[in-house]
């Protein structure tokens, strides 16, 4: 890693100059300021605070945060599982909140003493990710995929295991089958969509609007989805629900209902961890490890601070699968 003079050598400038671009000083031009962080992003230079080196990761939020969710908090333990071994400390942060006017993201992340960042995105925010990355910052995005090779992702598809999910029920015998996804539009539940509508068309069976359900990926969404599932005149036998808390409220709200599992309806849950085996029946479920993919990200983000490249760039795609466990069985009747 450079120093502030070696920083200052390289581009010309004096280390005071160095200084204030990084401080986000008026004093500095624009094009000046964007060819000091250059070299800062590339040498990996982080300024000491308090007489000590820093030792943040930021988990960093670049549109609506989801940290109350199973799946962050799995990522997170993932993360902390490699980073204590490391020396490194975990900092959460929203981006759009914590960024000043006129700030560089760079320029933030070090003004909080932050060597490189996992990021979580929506599909409105996604712009972010490709900003930090244009600028040289060591950061990976999860659940998310780029055609930008600079942006550094590790996505779960999670597409071909949702058709073969719904591949299921339709060889069970279910036709009216319908679909709970989160209101927030993000990479993840866009191709579990993805993969229902592509096996009710190879079934030849026409997508219904009325069977998709646009809910909160938390547990009153769940509860909502069966309730408004009971009111509906020709309901569907078989749902495919891919938020793993949506899923889980789901099945208690459905036998609060008196509904039998899974031959009033079968569920097709999604499953971040082990709750699958939580729940009575145990779920049938679209599954990824979470917690393994922090642990990953973490890995992947070390090699991003430790390259010399300033764009450097890791991008990989897990697969997902489907277990099938006992909340899916040929229908009987719709709920009543």
């Amino acid at each position: 890693m450079a120093s502030i003079r070696e920083i200052a050598r390289e581009v010309g400038v004096s280390p005071a100059t160095v200084s204030r671009a990084i401080n986000n000083n008026p004093a500095v031009t624009p094009a000046m300021r964007s060819k000091i962080l250059s070299v800062v992003n590339r040498s990996r230079y982080m300024p000491t605070l308090s007489r000590r080196e820093t030792t943040n990761i930021a988990f960093a939020y670049t549109g609506e945060p989801s940290l109350g969710s199973p799946y962050d908090a799995a990522l997170m333990l993932g993360m902390s599982d490699r980073m204590e071994q490391c020396g490194f400390d975990l900092m959460i942060i929203d981006l759009q909140r914590a960024v000043m006017p006129h700030e560089t993201y760079t320029q933030l992340f070090m003004r909080k003493g932050i060597r490189g960042c996992v990021l979580r995105t929506t599909t409105r925010t996604r712009h972010v990710c490709e900003q930090i990355a244009a600028e040289g910052f060591p950061a990976i995005v999860l659940a998310d995929r780029f055609d930008d090779e600079q942006v550094s992702f590790i996505y779960a598809d999670s597409k071909k295991a949702s058709r073969d999910a719904v591949e299921h029920l339709l060889g069970l015998g279910h036709r009216r089958i319908a679909i709970s996804r989160n209101l927030v539009d993000d990479a993840d539940h866009a191709d579990r969509f993805a993969g229902y509508r592509e096996a009710l068309a190879a079934h030849d069976i026409e997508y219904d609007e009325r069977l998709d359900f646009r809910l909160p990926a938390s547990r009153d969404g769940g509860t909502q989805l069966i309730r408004r599932l009971s009111t509906m005149p020709l309901a569907p036998t078989a749902v495919y629900i891919t938020d793993p808390e949506s899923a889980a409220a789901a099945m208690v709200e459905s036998h609060r209902m008196g509904w039998q599992i899974p031959h009033d309806l079968s569920i097709v849950g999604f499953d971040d961890g082990e709750l699958r085996y939580l729940t009575y029946p145990h779920m049938t479920a679209v599954c990824q490890d979470a917690r393994e993919i922090g642990r990953e990200a973490f890995e992947c983000l070390q090699q991003l601070i430790g390259s010399t490249s300033r764009h450097a760039s890791i991008q990989r795609s897990l697969p997902t699968v489907l277990a099938v466990h006992g909340s899916t069985a040929a229908p009987r009747s719709g709920p009543k």
